[in-house]
């Protein structure tokens, strides 16, 4: 048995594919099997693939028509032999240290999931630029066991799955899955919320080995499109709570803050033309949570909360106000660049 699974989602990726798998292919813990999922593509991804898989035994492949993210997942999941299983996205790329010392400190911890910090990155003229993130908003929160129940505030940190490595009778245990959807996106924040309510525990590394892609054109974080996907994951995750009064009795009302504060990021994300329709849903939904009395005010600051209760009472409305206060905004940089430039050009005529 391996040590740890690597599983990677792959379509269309053929730019970026081969340093991904050499990331993997370097990796200090040599005990690992790297699944790698191609879902269809229509590039030379899967020609990639083979000659990876031809060329290292611990790498093994499958390919399928397309069916979405989700379900390229389940795949690769359900295939997996290691202790552990691990995400590496196709057009990212991690250190050579990371999976030996994730497994390492998941060994000593005896955690269900193991997460860490990571680098946003993107190329710029053929170097990388990159940041640091830190996954944990609170430093108390680093190199220790966090049970569940214990802490509310885990919801809040860093909303990503492919950090850390997750023990495999811990998923299948508990049926934990990727939602399924075609052709959606937002699928890993079903699979964030399952892993983050379920771990028993789940600790967090101050340490940072994962590369996150910022310039993949193709990537759902560029996508303007898909406007109700996330809706759709909320839907997934909603179920998922529905199904154990446990997690439902300690969760659902952080789950409602996190669906709004990601309803808030999609909508700021899709397309003019499609962001009526969207908050006239976000109101919906919420207006029968609030009649449910499942909401609780206090979890959210004032101007949040401001924000929610205008889109309830009037979506269009809403709609409306945040187009003017956001040209407003624009015209006041740009009153403010016109006085900088003439500030500028005062200096250069020495007045």
């Amino acid at each position: 048995m391996a040590k740890v699974s690597i599983v990677v989602p792959i379509y269309n990726v053929s730019k970026f594919l081969p340093e991904c798998l050499d990331s993997i292919k370097r990796q200090k813990l040599k005990d690992i099997e790297v699944i790698m999922v191609d879902d269809g593509s229509t590039d030379n991804s899967l020609d990639i693939v083979k000659s990876y898989a031809n060329r290292d035994k611990r790498f093994k492949y499958i390919t399928k028509k397309n069916s979405g993210y989700g379900n390229s997942m389940n795949r690769g999941m359900a295939m997996a032999t290691g202790e552990y299983i691990g995400i590496v996205e196709s057009d990212d790329y991690v250190d050579k240290n990371m999976f030996y010392d994730l497994y390492k400190a998941a060994k000593k911890y005896d955690a269900d999931v193991i997460k860490s910090d990571y680098y946003e990155f993107s190329t710029q003229n053929g170097k990388n630029k990159q940041k640091y993130i830190n996954t944990v908003f609170k430093p108390e929160f680093y190199n220790k066991p966090i049970y569940k129940f214990e802490n509310d505030l885990i919801f809040h940190f860093q909303m990503n799955t492919w950090t850390g490595i997750y023990r495999t009778d811990f998923i299948r245990e508990n049926n934990i899955r990727h939602n399924e959807t075609p052709g959606a996106s937002y699928q890993d924040n079903g699979f964030f919320f399952q892993t983050i309510s379920m771990a028993n525990p789940v600790v967090f590394v101050n340490k940072a080995y994962y590369h996150y892609r910022q310039d993949n054109p193709n990537s759902s974080i560029n996508s303007k499109g898909k406007v109700f996907c996330m809706c759709d994951e909320y839907k997934y995750i909603r179920e998922f709570i529905d199904r154990n009064p446990d997690i439902k009795n300690h969760y659902l009302k952080v789950y409602l803050v996190k669906k709004y504060f990601n309803y808030m990021y999609t909508y700021k994300r899709i397309a003019d033309e499609f962001k009526i329709s969207f908050l006239e849903r976000f109101a919906k939904e919420f207006n029968e949570s609030y009649n449910n009395r499942e909401f609780d005010d206090s979890l959210m600051d004032w101007s949040e909360m401001s924000k929610l209760k205008r889109i309830m009472e009037d979506p269009k409305q809403f709609y409306y106000d945040d187009e003017i206060w956001c040209l407003n905004q624009k015209i006041l940089e740009l009153v403010n660049y016109k006085n900088y430039l003439k500030t500028e050009m005062d200096k250069v005529n020495g007045k």
